[in-house]
């Protein structure tokens, strides 16, 4: 068994403290994740175990310490990306993800890409007027849409902000449900109304919706529309028709940007109905100008046990299909 040693004298106390975690539960966390021993001597971190384990362990104590200086603050799930990314073989310091600050929250927390896959998708909307945010629940891609549409609406790149999705579980036909407009689309777009009370306030939104800067509507309401100098957001866009799709991105006014988000494993469409996503996905793919960006199992940043749930059924999936087809070719 090997053995090395990692200088700490470069962090003071509360830096110290911070890395250790409440009853040293980080150390904890990277000594069962990498299969290493971590004993505190003097200022030093000895570590022993297997020389490829150690090498990992070498890099992310490196990365952690720079996190921790650059934010003052370490949290499990900054611990638990960076041992992910170490095994993957990525040594890309996850610092280099906290660069840049989209916006801050009305309550003052920065947003920030917090995995490789969210900075690639940032990227890409930066680059681009549409782009495409396709991957499971919990990695982000509609909450970070959302924050670059603020940013874009302070920033006075664009005029408002649009927010849109299928209310497909009321069949697009909303007419039948009882109340004003208002009291029947809420069910639906509660999602992204929660995005924008955290990141803009309650009131700065109310405020924001009554001068129409802001707009919260079914995807049905898009229809006949040409939307100029607007940052446009399709959440759920699985659950979009193909008449659908093409009818919503031929909105696209002037000065316009686009982010479509869905997951493509989900849809709740009638069976044998095809989702707009899909199909829109394979024609568009070669369109230099139109981002596509997938966030897979790795970019959830969530409490970690999501992860584990969403892989299990993802296996359990799999091996449901095999053995049905197995079935039916008996």
């Amino acid at each position: 068994m090997a053995e090395i040693l990692i200088d700490i004298s470069t962090l003071n106390s509360g830096m110290q403290m911070q890395l250790y975690g409440k009853l040293d539960e980080n150390i904890k966390l990277i000594e069962r994740e990498l299969s290493i021993n971590i004993k505190l001597e003097n200022e030093y971190l000895k570590l022993k175990g297997a020389d490829e384990d150690l090498e990992k362990a070498s890099i992310l104590f490196n990365n952690l310490f720079e996190l921790i200086k650059r934010q003052k603050k370490l949290s499990k799930e900054d611990i638990d990306y960076s041992i992910k990314l170490i095994k993957m073989g990525n040594t890309v310091p996850i610092s280099e993800l906290l660069d840049e600050t989209i916006v801050y929250t009305s309550m003052g927390k920065p947003i920030r890409a917090k995995t490789l896959g969210q900075k690639r998708y940032l990227d890409s909307i930066k680059d681009n007027d549409i782009v495409f945010g396709i991957g499971p629940a919990g990695t982000g891609k509609t909450y970070l849409a959302m924050a670059m549409a603020v940013r874009a609406f302070k920033n006075k790149e664009v005029n408002r902000i649009i927010l849109t999705r299928p209310a497909v579980e009321a069949g697009e036909s909303l007419g039948f449900l009882p109340g004003d407009l208002q009291m029947k689309v809420d069910p639906y777009l509660r999602p992204l109304y929660d995005a924008l009370f955290e990141i803009l306030g309650n009131d700065n939104y109310s405020k924001y919706v009554e001068k129409g800067l802001i707009e919260v509507a079914p995807l049905a309401y898009m229809r006949g529309r040409t939307l100029d100098s607007a940052f446009i957001i399709l959440d759920e866009a699985q659950n979009t028709t193909n008449e659908q799709m093409k009818m919503f991105l031929t909105r696209l006014g002037y000065g316009s940007k686009a982010i479509i988000t869905g997951d493509i494993t989900q849809t709740d469409l009638p069976k044998g109905k095809e989702s707009g996503l899909n199909r829109v996905l394979k024609i568009l793919k070669d369109v230099k100008e139109i981002g596509i960006v997938y966030l897979g199992n790795n970019d959830i940043v969530r409490n970690s046990l999501v992860q584990k749930i969403i892989s299990a059924y993802d296996k359990y999936e799999i091996k449901d299909k095999d053995n049905s087809n197995r079935e039916n070719n008996k």
